[in-house]
């Protein structure tokens, strides 16, 4: 099955950000992808973290929520909307949620970020919790491939790369492939982006495929990018630096179920 990392530099309004997603979703789909995952906050990099409530939407409605359906129905692919603004119950907050959606335009699954980041280093200062109000439960879905080939799919987000736990539950319940939409910023990107991502393919025999954000942004972060598949194995198979762009490659169920048998280090967990 072959399968696309959109990567963005998203700005600071959405239908722009929107009509520029559309474009390489398009591309991902004429490329023969079957699923196509776009970045965290694709439709929306603000000024401040208090302009995710302007464009905040409620379950099952919303322009962005529409855009996601129409795209997969009409290109006839998988997408993952990377995530988008949702409301909570509380006026001040709101849920970082990835969506995913089938063919037909149907939300088949719901993921509200656990993980909420936190950095500061004196010159970058980042603090998810202040807005954002964090999820509690991982979630997978199934995909069926247009050869019947069906993949199971686990779903994070970002910083949730750094929390290894999330990852394993993916693994106990048979994930094949893990998503990492992601926004990681130029400077952790550039510690531990790749080393993160590698380790978590590796020690769950699981693909990755971690589309990103990557560039200087309208609203002065500078995003990592090099959005990329990783195999079983810990080889990265495709990646792209920065800029937008659509990074695309083929997961192979044989590969899959061979590294797993020659490796069979799942079946010895212990915890």
């Amino acid at each position: 099955m072959k399968v696309a990392a959109i990567q963005m530099v998203s700005g600071t309004q959405r239908d722009d950000n929107l009509r520029a997603a559309r474009i390489l979703l398009e591309q991902a789909a004429r490329s023969g992808a079957e699923l196509a995952v776009l970045p965290e906050y694709f439709c929306m990099m603000g000024h401040r973290d208090t302009d995710k409530l302007a464009w905040r939407e409620p379950e099952g409605d919303g322009v962005i929520q529409r855009f996601l359906a129409d795209a997969a129905r009409s290109l006839q692919i998988w997408i993952v909307g990377g995530t988008l603004p949702m409301q909570t119950t509380a006026p001040d907050r709101v849920r970082n949620t990835t969506l995913v959606f089938d063919p037909a335009g149907t939300c088949v699954a719901r993921y509200d970020k656990i993980h909420l980041f936190c950095f500061d280093n004196g010159q970058e200062s980042y603090h998810e919790g202040r807005i954002i109000e964090a999820g509690h439960l991982p979630v997978q879905f199934d995909l069926t491939a247009r050869d019947g080939h069906r993949w199971r799919v686990g779903l994070s987000v970002c910083y949730d790369l750094r929390f290894p736990e999330l990852y394993r539950a993916h693994a106990r319940a048979g994930a094949d492939l893990l998503l990492v939409p992601s926004a990681f910023t130029h400077t952790t990107g550039e510690a531990h982006w790749e080393v993160l991502l590698r380790a978590r393919a590796v020690e769950n025999l699981a693909y990755v495929l971690a589309p990103a954000q990557g560039g200087h942004h309208e609203n002065g972060r500078r995003t990592w990018g090099h959005s990329m598949l990783v195999d079983p194995w810990g080889t990265v198979l495709a990646q792209q630096g920065e800029g937008a762009g659509v990074v695309t490659g083929d997961l192979s169920a044989e590969h899959l179920r061979n590294v797993r048998t020659q490796l069979p280090a799942l079946a010895h967990r212990v915890l």
